[in-house]
């Protein structure tokens, strides 16, 4: 019993020994003050949205999220710059600072850069530490003109037939008359709201153009008004156009005068040629003259002959030389006499 009792005693003293020792070292139950490991920085990845697109610029918002490990990483800057992937010039460029980083995390990375609404860019994003490059990051964006400006957007455009079994058209048109080598064409224009509110207060302008001059023969604009969400409006008007020549008729869809959608479709006035697509054309004897503004009353009729200055090729030229020969003749015949 002793024997036990004895080395009880020393297990105790030798428990309180450790203790004490460990109280006389300075700093044996704190934890360090400062993480020794050494910074790493890394660019996990980088989305870009473009915001504010203008007629000349667009701003482009880069959301880049960079890693930290390690130990304090001291006067992390971030760059960020655009260049012109045709150039190779800097288009612009930002640069800010997040001060000191620490701790194992993942940081977000917000930046704007405003750039010409045109070509490609390849966009760097570089990230410094105490004045020292760490890591970089690249990427590429493309067709930044085909960006639509904000001013242009819309809900309301074309009827797009993807689903029909027959190929059909946003613009279609039907003969109504056939009269003095000049057809009247009803012409319809199916436009749908894809949006979730109303829209409308928007302009069509149709217009028929001649396949192989680019002549416009007729054109009309019409006043579209409200169009429900998800609903379909027809709009319809006539053109008369002279007989015989295939045309293109172009719809034009303005929103407080800018263009916000085109289309076309082929009209064919000209049996012996179907207008197509993607074909070459063929010269159908184009006549400019068959194009001229006509009179909507005929001048009455009276006992003394009528001149009138035709507007059409040629017809000028031909009086005034005309005119010439009956001068020079009878002055050759006063000469003679």
């Amino acid at each position: 019993m002793r024997r036990e009792l004895t080395l009880a005693a020393l297990a105790l003293l030798l428990s309180l020994a450790l203790l004490g020792s460990l109280f006389a070292i300075p700093g044996a139950f704190s934890q360090p003050e400062e993480d020794i490991r050494p910074s790493r920085l890394d660019l996990r990845e980088t989305t870009i949205d473009a915001r504010n697109v203008g007629g000349e610029t667009v701003t482009l918002a880069l959301d880049s999220r960079l890693e930290h490990r390690g130990g304090t990483a001291s006067n992390v800057t971030v760059e960020t710059r655009a260049i012109d992937a045709d150039t190779g010039l800097v288009a612009t460029s930002t640069r800010q600072s997040l001060g000191n980083v620490s701790g194992d995390r993942e940081l977000q990375v917000l930046t704007n850069l405003t750039v010409e609404r045109q070509g490609d860019y390849r966009i760097e994003t570089i990230v410094y530490a105490d004045e020292q490059r760490r890591t970089i990051g690249r990427t590429t964006v493309r067709n930044v003109d085909a960006l639509l400006p904000e001013y242009a957007r819309s809900s309301v455009s074309f009827q797009e037939f993807e689903n029909a079994d027959v190929p059909l058209r946003a613009i279609a048109y039907r003969i109504e008359s056939v009269e003095n080598n000049r057809t009247t064409m009803n012409v319809s224009v199916f436009l749908t709201n894809t949006g979730d509110e109303p829209a409308g207060d928007l302009q069509l302008r149709l217009r028929a153009r001649q396949a192989e001059s680019n002549v416009i023969a007729d054109e009309s604009a019409i006043r579209v008004g409200q169009i429900r969400p998800g609903r379909t409006t027809t709009v319809s008007t006539e053109l008369t156009v002279p007989d015989g020549y295939n045309y293109w008729l172009d719809g034009i869809l303005q929103a407080d005068g800018v263009v916000i959608a085109t289309e076309s479709a082929p009209a064919n006035l000209d049996p012996t040629e179907v207008l197509q697509e993607n074909v070459t054309r063929r010269d159908t004897g184009f006549q400019s003259g068959d194009f001229e503004e006509r009179q909507t009353e005929l001048p009455q009729a009276t006992d003394e002959p009528r001149y009138t200055s035709g507007s059409g090729p040629g017809f000028t030229a031909v009086a005034a030389l005309a005119a010439a020969f009956v001068a020079t003749l009878a002055l050759a015949r006063r000469h003679h006499d």
